[in-house]
């Protein structure tokens, strides 16, 4: 057998081809011993020809490839829907679905063409976001007192230069999740109307849940409660919750997180509210990183999650004292099997675009209020 269009042959013969570019073909010989192969180029002098890789082959939704070409005789290569580019050299793509790549090198003596077919495995990731509070970046990142926290920064990504919104808590969690301040008032207790992050998630057909350290019950959307703090809680304030029953129920004690990932029944977004002593507002930070490790490290270890899944470590503002672009500058950090280990972004960043990144890796293409135009966080991802 030989190929390259040859086909079968006899055991011994010769056979003339007439190859348009320089060509390897490869001569496999079977026998009841077993098989043999050899091999031969032909080199065609002054023919085109082009040879194109994908690296790597294979990939997840939201992940690139580098297509690389070299060319022979040739003075031009074009890549259909990429560009035309000169006879060798590379190009980072990001297919959304599985694609094939036809490379063209064209020179005086004619086109040829190579194709690469990239896979694109589509998953459904889930995205996790954790608040803690009322800490400024330096008291938090290199602090002896959260080793696990600062170690996940380490292994995973660090926002170096992230913002909050305002001054006191609950406009920042609006901010994570409607994308404007709403209201400036601690004890605000309206419902609100605009556009949300719920409202986004259920148009997209994906899940949510609020796992609140300490709600009293399921769907329970009442004022705080011994160290559960509503306003630490922005999902019972929307119109699309409150007016729903259905909705409500997911709103849940921060018990059913263990039971959901331990079940494989992780929901596509996740809003973590520790309480007020585990979030460091009443409890010092070595209470919340200690929280962190014994709740937080089980969910980062679960399989669905190193399938797929992305969270971030948050805090809402930084010391009254900081006022810095509203709230004063933060610790961020993002954790993820996709996420670049060890990578430090210094771009600016507020709590906007944190609610930008939770839509975006999950499909969701329109963004409430500030998150529209806010600057995406896609440097932390490989």
């Amino acid at each position: 057998m030989i190929d390259n269009g040859v086909g079968k042959v006899a055991p011994n013969g010769s056979m003339q081809v007439t190859p348009s570019a320089t060509t390897s073909f490869h001569a496999t010989a079977s026998g009841p011993n077993g098989t043999a192969v050899a091999a031969v180029t032909v080199q065609v002098e002054g023919a085109v020809s082009v040879n194109l890789l994908a690296t790597p082959p294979s990939i997840t939704s939201g992940q690139s490839v580098t297509l690389t070409w070299t060319a022979q005789n040739a003075t031009s290569v074009a890549i259909d829907g990429v560009g035309n580019f000169g006879p060798s050299g590379s190009v980072v793509v990001t297919p959304t679905t599985t694609t094939t790549y036809t490379a063209t090198a064209t020179g005086d003596d004619g086109s040829i063409a190579a194709t690469v077919t990239v896979n694109v495995n589509s998953v459904n990731p889930h995205v996790f976001v954790v608040v803690e509070e009322n800490h400024s970046y330096s008291q938090v990142i290199g602090s002896s007192q959260m080793p696990y926290l600062n170690q996940l920064a380490k292994s995973y990504g660090l926002a170096t230069q992230y913002f909050g919104n305002a001054h006191p808590s609950l406009p920042n969690y609006f901010e994570l999740t409607v994308g404007n301040i709403v209201s400036t008032h601690e004890g605000f207790s309206g419902t609100v109307t605009q556009d949300n992050i719920v409202r986004e998630l259920l148009a997209a057909g994906k899940s949510w849940k609020c796992y609140a350290e300490d709600l009293p019950s399921a769907g329970y959307m009442g004022p705080s409660v011994g160290n559960y703090a509503r306003d630490h809680n922005p999902f019972t304030y929307f119109s699309d919750v409150v007016n729903s029953s259905t909705q409500a129920m997911n709103i849940v004690p921060f018990t059913q997180l263990q039971v959901d990932y331990g079940n494989s029944q992780l929901p596509d977004f996740g809003f973590i509210v520790p309480n007020q002593l585990d979030n460091a507002h009443n409890g010092d930070l070595r209470a919340a990183d200690n929280w962190l490790k014994t709740n937080i490290a089980p969910l980062v270890a679960s399989q669905e999650f190193q399938t797929d899944g992305i969270l971030v470590i948050l805090f809402d503002e930084s010391l009254d004292s900081d006022t810095t672009l509203g709230g004063g500058h933060v610790a961020t950090v993002v954790v993820g099997p996709t996420v670049k280990p060890g990578v430090q972004v210094s771009t600016t960043l507020q709590h906007q675009s944190t609610l930008r990144l939770m839509l975006q890796k999950l499909g969701v293409t329109t963004f409430p209020g500030d998150a529209a135009t806010a600057p995406d966080m896609t440097a932390f991802f490989q």
